[in-house]
């Protein structure tokens, strides 16, 4: 499964954004992933952390800056695309380009998505909740009642449920 997710990413990273200068990934998901990126792309690697390290240089993105200038990022999950896009800052408070996200799966909520567009980071996903509710209707393990309960709670999944 990892090599088919990394091949994945790779096409999508030159189909979807061209040949970046460097690959990111986002603390914790997203090191590896992006770390077997850049290295079937040949391409440098860095990681971000979601905060600035306590002591040392106190970095929040690790490794080499002066080796180019574009970037795209890696991440494992992507739910409202605040952790994803406090990463994008770094990157571009660092005096990088991101040309872009690729992400395993996302929820695709409406939250996430106003917050990409307005950061103006194109996001693609390898695969999402409308794919994995499909796929799990069609072997049955879910039933046409519960597609609608589970889309009512990508909504608002902060009130789903909740009696007033």
């Amino acid at each position: 499964m990892r090599t088919f997710i990394r091949q994945q990413f790779v096409q999508a990273i030159n189909t979807e954004f061209g040949r970046p200068d460097m690959i990111a990934g986002v603390a914790t998901g997203g090191i590896a992933h992006g770390a077997l990126v850049a290295h079937d792309m040949g391409l440098p690697f860095l990681y971000v952390r979601s905060d600035a390290k306590g002591h040392g240089l106190k970095n929040q993105v690790e490794g080499d800056l002066t080796v180019g200038r574009s970037v795209i990022v890696v991440e494992d999950l992507v739910s409202t695309g605040k952790s994803s896009l406090l990463a994008v800052q770094a990157l571009r408070e660092a005096g990088l380009e991101v040309k872009g996200m690729v992400s395993i799966f996302t929820y695709g909520f409406e939250e996430a998505t106003k917050a990409f567009a307005k950061e103006k980071v194109t996001l693609h996903s390898l695969t999402n909740y409308s794919i994995l509710l499909d796929q799990a209707l069609r072997s049955d393990y879910i039933t046409d009642k519960d597609v609608i309960s589970l889309n009512e709670w990508r909504k608002d999944p902060a009130h789903w449920g909740v009696e007033v």
